[in-house]
């Protein structure tokens, strides 16, 4: 049996036992409840993470599950914020679906274009190639009028979900907000898990493994490349409808490299390879950049709050080289290694 896929608990750590699945069915019921039980700001902060938890779950679709290393996958999540700021109406709230639909239509379109120019390049020319195209959709927002250039564009009225005149989800509520996204998060994993468990996720494997040897087969993988990073895009967007909703507002700032770079960090922070990674790697980044911004713990210091970050996210790469999400079963492993009587 392979200890690091699934660990076996040593006696003394009966918790353990608890599996992921408890835990996983925990954290959604305590993410359920906080509504009804925190006060605003912290829906707000948890609603955050959740925004940037599915725009890493996107992002992690590609490094971790097909091994394509994206800098520019920001540009997406760029296209999904921009869309619905630019066809929202002044007069008043639009069409939730249809709104959030157009956005990931948009992101589609492009992904499509960047993906079949720069799909069949690998390694680091992949990357700078991805980083090319999406400083392109920069520089289209930052410099021209079409996007509002450098001040952005606000968006005065959240859109409504309705059915048949009735409204079921109204976004200028923060807590039902919060519940839409925390749903679509949810959909997200569930169906992500089913399409990595398919025969096309197998094949996926089989790309990011050995190309090569998946050619050789006789897989087309031009095709399975092309699918699976039009998809992480249409994610990527519809983490950037939401981001916008929330936030009322939206700037140049969502398609920038930086934003490609920092949610790269949260796949990495969490853990390559595991769509639970890319989610705690989102935690963990947000719960440590409100850290280093604490004016209480650190006073002064707050205000160069990038310099304790920088250097936390090295030590807890250092330290956790698979991630969060490995943490717990590589800490069992060492224990059951310790424990008398454990084999060599």
């Amino acid at each position: 049996m392979n200890t690091l896929s699934s660990p076996v608990p040593p006696p003394g750590l009966p918790w353990f036992r608890l599996g992921r699945g408890s835990f996983d069915a925990l954290a959604l019921l305590a993410l359920v409840a906080l509504p009804l039980l925190a006060p605003g700001w912290q829906i707000d902060l948890v609603l955050k993470v959740l925004v940037l938890a599915l725009f890493a779950v996107s992002l992690e679709l590609l490094v971790g599950h097909s091994g394509l290393v994206s800098l520019g996958h920001a540009a997406f999540f760029g296209i999904g914020a921009y869309v619905p700021a630019l066809l929202a109406s002044d007069a008043g709230p639009g069409a939730l679906l249809t709104l959030a639909g157009a956005a990931m239509l948009a992101a589609a379109g492009y992904a499509l274009v960047v993906g079949l120019l720069t799909l069949r390049s690998q390694g680091i020319y992949f990357i700078m190639v991805t980083l090319a195209f999406g400083q392109l959709a920069y520089h289209l927002a930052h410099d021209t009028r079409l996007a509002g250039g450098t001040d952005g564009i606000y968006l005065y009225f959240r859109p409504l979900l309705q059915v048949a005149g009735s409204t079921l989800v109204d976004t200028e509520d923060r807590t039902q907000l919060y519940w839409l996204v925390l749903a679509a998060l949810v959909a997200t994993l569930v169906f992500l898990n089913l399409v990595l468990h398919s025969r096309f996720g197998r094949a996926l494997a089989g790309v990011r493994v050995n190309e090569t040897r998946m050619r050789a087969t006789g897989y087309a993988t031009y095709p399975y490349k092309v699918a699976i990073f039009v998809l992480a895009a249409v994610l990527a967007a519809l983490a950037g409808f939401f981001q916008t909703v929330k936030d009322g507002f939206v700037s140049p700032e969502s398609l920038s490299w930086h934003q490609s770079g920092a949610v790269l960090v949260m796949c990495i922070l969490g853990g390559l390879g595991s769509l639970r990674g890319a989610v705690l790697g989102a935690v963990a980044f947000v719960a440590l950049q409100e850290l280093f911004q604490s004016e209480a713990l650190f006073g002064d210091f707050a205000r160069h709050w990038q310099l304790g970050f920088g250097l936390a996210i090295i030590a807890c790469v250092a330290a956790m080289p698979r991630g969060l999400v490995h943490l717990a079963g590589d800490l069992v492993n060492r224990l059951a290694r310790r424990a008398p009587g454990a084999s060599a």
